[in-house]
């Protein structure tokens, strides 16, 4: 018996090893959507979790992420896609993944258990009362993890801990708890299943949110968008027509003229001199729908 639901044996798991492929296919998908559905109840907590953490970016803090193994991973696959969808730079999305860079090609569990390793990785990093640390662990008491949380509340940061076990020691510790009710795997333990789908499921929701309240995102386009290749100047140019209904070849030129910025060309191929797009930007702290505002009245 144990105490931990994600460890314990799965109600369907009787004779899995014997099922026909696409049984098991199918019982492996439905234990995936149901933990894609749980996430809806924790609504409210990623919500409160985004608004902590973009308000950390905008005071000139970071949004850290922590954890070990799978729930490490789903943390780094959230965290290294903020530069390309949002334009957040990585030195404010910093990653704190238990045993660093040699672990992303062998995961070993070890590196979890390592108190020196947190507390080494948490003090390079020199967290601040600025900061907010998202934690993850399917358990709640990855020691790894655990001690990051520990050290941040140390230096005065808020801490968001995601973890799939109610009442664990990350839930109870975090500032911002956030519990996914996924339950058993159909492979008992296996918290890389619905565990950690929930899991990326909350932090997509979490970020996307962010990017929002940072005005990265208007009306459905990714504005925070530098485009520096083909394809970005290509989805730019798409984008600054879409916003400003200017012409394709304004679109570019008002790119050109940005640097290849997004939020300036939209209100530069809006009418805006390179100038005048810069300061209403900064007035309506990058957010565009405002700025469009003002660039319309002062015209």
């Amino acid at each position: 018996m144990t105490d931990r639901p994600t460890e314990a044996r799965h109600p369907a798991a009787e004779g899995l090893h014997v099922l026909p492929g696409a049984e098991l296919l199918r019982l492996a998908l439905d234990g995936h959507a149901a933990a894609v559905a749980v996430v809806e109840r924790a609504f409210p907590a990623i919500g409160a979790a985004a608004d902590a953490a973009s308000e950390a970016l905008l005071a000139g803090g970071r949004m850290v992420y922590a954890g070990a193994g799978s729930s490490g991973l789903m943390a780094l696959a959230d965290c290294l896609e903020l530069l390309g969808t949002f334009g957040i730079p990585p030195d404010r999305t910093p990653m704190l993944f238990a045993g660093g860079a040699g672990a992303l090609l062998h995961l070993t569990g070890a590196v979890e258990d390592d108190p020196a390793l947190a507390q080494a990785d948490a003090a390079a990093l020199g967290l601040t009362a600025k900061d907010v640390v998202i934690c993850l662990s399917a358990s709640g008491s990855t020691p790894y993890t655990l001690l990051v949380a520990e050290a941040a509340q140390a230096a005065g940061a808020k801490v968001v801990g995601i973890a799939n076990v109610p009442g664990s020691a990350l839930l109870r510790l975090a500032d911002l708890p956030v519990w996914l009710e996924t339950g058993p795997e159909i492979v008992a333990g296996s918290t890389r299943l619905g565990a950690a789908t929930a899991q990326k499921v909350a932090l997509n929701l979490m970020s996307v949110l962010v990017g929002i309240r940072l005005g990265h995102v208007h009306d459905g386009y990714m504005v925070n968008l530098v485009a520096d290749n083909a394809k970005l100047i290509e989805r730019a140019a798409r984008i600054v027509a879409g916003i400003s209904g200017a012409a394709p070849e304004t679109a570019r030129a008002a790119l050109e003229a940005s640097g290849g910025a997004v939020k300036p060309a939209v209100l530069i191929a809006a009418g805006a001199t390179p100038e005048a797009a810069a300061t209403a930007l900064q007035d309506t702290r990058g957010h565009l729908g405002p700025a469009l505002a003002r660039i319309g009245r002062d015209q």
